[in-house]
């Protein structure tokens, strides 16, 4: 039995009914490939998913898979981990397999990364996550090559490589985790007012979800003023600080009010309110 789907012509309509269906749907966009879903989850009995990528450009274009162990700062930025892990980390490129490790993608083609996960007898409780780490392969010619200049000069022409990472994450027996919002604060220095706050989780799995900001003022109706999507805090992390730049209509004054902010699963998972946060503003 074959474990994915080999890159694929498909046709004009066919290709534009998927990058439809696709826009409603959370992806990740690398130049011109696109990532359907933007992270695995395998809960319970799941034992396969798969992950589809679409060559939208109008080059062919090369990507070697792998599976990397990444550790999400107090910022929310990744550092690749080559080390052991830390207390309380728990990786799980030991627990997934996928296939294949290399795909050549033909402009307007398709292909499916079959993903997946056996959990050994023993596994103990937790959340292990890794990533899924898709890396463009430079040109034929090589990323570093040497060749004739101008004047029979030699020149070095040097091929930027780009990479895109999705979280492969294994739930066994863990139970769902609390977040909360806290240390608000409203900054009004630069061209947009910009609000800072913290994440704080509890629980041995991550959390996922939307952040939305409202204004409402004095005597006012509430007004939307800001949008993030796709937030995550990661196991082991208990704290993620964020900012997020708010964009009030042309003549609002973000005073004599509040804010409300609110922090919510994914329209595709319920949309269930997580945490919610105010902050007064004089």
């Amino acid at each position: 039995m074959s474990y994915f789907v080999s890159a694929r012509s498909i046709t004009r309509r066919v290709l534009l009914t998927m990058l439809a269906a696709m826009a409603l749907l959370p992806q990740l966009a690398l130049a011109d490939l696109m990532l359907y879903p933007t992270r695995v989850v395998f809960e319970k009995n799941q034992r396969a998913t798969q992950v589809d990528l679409i060559n939208n450009g109008s080059e062919p274009a090369v990507y070697r898979i792998s599976l990397v162990n990444q550790r999400m700062g107090e910022d929310g930025q990744f550092l690749e981990v080559n080390t052991a892990p830390l207390p309380g980390e728990l990786f799980a490129n030991d627990l997934v397999q996928f296939s294949p490790r290399q795909v050549t993608l033909q402009p307007g083609t398709s292909q499916t990364v079959r993903v997946m996960v056996r959990k050994p007898a023993d596994l103990a409780a937790g959340e292990y996550r890794s990533h899924l780490h898709f890396e463009k392969m430079p040109e034929p010619r090589g990323a570093n090559s040497v060749e004739a200049g101008k004047d029979k000069q030699i020149g070095i022409v040097l091929t930027a490589l780009i990479g895109a990472s999705i979280p492969v994450i294994v739930r066994h027996e863990v139970a769902p985790a609390s977040v909360s919002l806290s240390h608000l604060e409203l900054l009004k220095d630069g061209k947009a007012p910009l609000l800072t706050l913290q994440f704080e989780r509890t629980g041995n799995s991550s959390v996922y979800g939307d952040l939305a900001v409202a204004f409402t003022p004095q005597g006012g109706a509430e007004q939307v003023i800001g949008r993030a999507a796709g937030i995550a805090v990661y196991n082991p992390n208990l704290l993620r600080r964020a900012k997020m730049s708010l964009q009030p209509a042309p003549g609002v004054v973000l005073a004599r009010g509040a804010l409300r902010v609110t922090y919510r699963e994914r329209p595709e998972a319920g949309g269930a309110l997580l945490a919610e946060g105010t902050l007064a503003l004089p």
